[in-house]
């Protein structure tokens, strides 16, 4: 009984005591660190890989328009869109700035030229059920359906591959509703075929220089996918693997270079995560001003054809800072785009 009553009365005094310790000090507490201030940390796993800033090169706009799907033509131009206003800009090797499209009804999100200067365009449409892919005449004069919103995709990206037809993804679904793809529309043009289902958000895309690794983000769920082809259409047996899995948001558009190395832009992160051909993770390139919460909305980017010359699409939002293009180097020369094979 004795026994019994002194363990009760330490039981009755451990919150006393635990309290009195905690008085004394010694309480465990986090170390306020730098990676803590910013509101896109690097990762632990992705700190030790090579980095390197951009620099400004062209400030696009004060304002914080949504830029994608940049693109140049043989003669140099630099193709991009905005995607809520659904405006198309030219920018000249001088830095003269024009729009091909004005204000309309499109929402386009990925641009390809073909070989006879047309633009390619993947749209959002309705960012429901009615998106498309058009094609546009280089002097914005003419626009043709090729993709109609009535077949219900939301294009957001497309790529060509050597022989004139392309893939798009579909931005459909959510992080537990993967209804979104990748498809591919042949030379000859006709319905859309489905090469890879389930996708939860489809959103960047590109091929390897052989044209045998289909590459593309699933910006909901938060991966990077490498697909081997056994033709256009076909996924080879066992070739469908998730490369990467990135931490936080969100994987949006994706480039590769002449060596097969891979370029992520991190929407919401101020940066672009470079992975090799094989889909490792190799480097980073950061924007500027990112740790201070600005330029986060890191769209897409472009390698010039023939130089390693890369440009990063931003813009800021609501920060202030506008829309702004910065400029770094890649590992490689661009993959030469189907517009400048011969």
């Amino acid at each position: 009984m004795k026994r019994t009553l002194c363990a009760i009365a330490a039981l009755c005094l451990a919150p006393g005591l635990a309290l009195a310790q905690s008085a004394d000090g010694d309480v465990p507490a986090l170390p306020r660190t730098a990676d803590m201030a910013s509101p896109v940390p690097i990762p632990p796993a992705e700190k030790s890989l090579p980095t390197i800033t951009a620099k400004e090169w062209f400030k696009v706009s004060d304002e914080g328009m949504q830029l994608e799907g940049p693109v140049f033509t043989p003669n140099g131009d630099l193709i991009f869109c905005e995607v809520f206003e659904g405006r198309i800009f030219r920018l000249t090797p001088e830095g003269e700035l024009s729009e091909v499209l004005g204000k309309n009804e499109l929402r386009p999100a990925g641009i390809e030229s073909d070989k006879e200067g047309n633009l390619y365009v993947a749209e959002l449409g309705n960012f429901d059920d009615e998106g498309s892919v058009v094609k546009v005449a280089a002097d914005g004069s003419s626009v043709e359906e090729i993709v109609p919103r009535s077949a219900g995709y939301l294009a957001d990206d497309l790529v060509f591959d050597r022989d004139g037809g392309f893939y798009f993804t579909d931005f459909k679904g959510g992080s537990t509703r993967p209804d979104g793809g990748v498809y591919y529309v042949g030379p000859e043009r006709g319905e859309p075929v489905q090469v890879v289902p389930n996708v939860a958000i489809g959103n960047g895309i590109g091929l390897s220089p052989d044209g045998k690794t289909l590459w593309f983000t699933e910006l909901a769920a938060g991966r990077l996918h490498k697909v081997s082809l056994a033709d256009a259409t076909t996924v080879a047996p066992f070739g469908a693997v998730v490369a990467y899995q990135f931490t936080g948001p969100a994987p949006d558009s994706l480039r590769t270079d002449a060596e097969g190395n891979v370029y992520v832009a991190m929407y919401t992160q101020g940066r672009i995560m470079v992975f090799n051909k094989n889909g490792f993770p190799v480097g980073q390139i950061l924007v500027p001003g990112r740790d201070e919460g600005h330029n986060l909305r890191t769209t897409s980017m472009v390698i010039k054809p023939g130089t390693d010359d890369m440009y990063i699409f931003t813009n800021d939002w609501d920060g202030g800072e506008g829309s702004t293009i910065f400029h770094a180097k890649a590992l490689a020369p661009a993959s030469t785009p189907y517009a400048w094979q011969d």
